[in-house]
């Protein structure tokens, strides 16, 4: 299994960018899919996740900016990303919860290589 991210780059503040993710591999069922962030010297963080039936989570520094939607037959997940501020300046790592096919019910997490967002002042 596999997940390729896309989409990062460098935006000045205010604007907006487009991650999108896409999962491909032997793969039974995807239950939760989701976007963490890492800034230097700080931990990674949850910034939205959605479940195969379109709920979602989103972390309070980024309600209201961010939207998290994905496409169950395509297998991705995608983060929109509106107004658009320096402290969003982060990797930006896809994270799916994957039940691999052939290998029972278990489900394993599995993470994207991560892609930068630069956010200029």
């Amino acid at each position: 299994v596999q997940l390729q991210a896309s989409g990062g780059g460098l935006v000045q503040a205010g604007g907006s960018l487009r991650l999108s993710c896409a999962a491909s591999g032997s793969i039974f069922s995807i239950n939760v899919m989701g976007w963490y962030r890492q800034a230097p010297g700080k931990q990674r963080e949850l910034v939205a996740t959605i479940t195969s039936g379109g709920l979602t989570n989103t972390a309070d520094s980024v309600k209201g900016r961010f939207t998290i939607s994905r496409d169950n037959a395509k297998r991705t997940v995608s983060l929109q990303m509106n107004s658009l501020k320096p402290e969003d300046t982060a990797v930006y790592y896809c994270n799916a919860d994957v039940v691999p096919t052939g290998r029972g019910i278990q489900s394993y997490d599995y993470w994207g290589q991560g892609t930068q967002v630069t956010v200029s002042s």
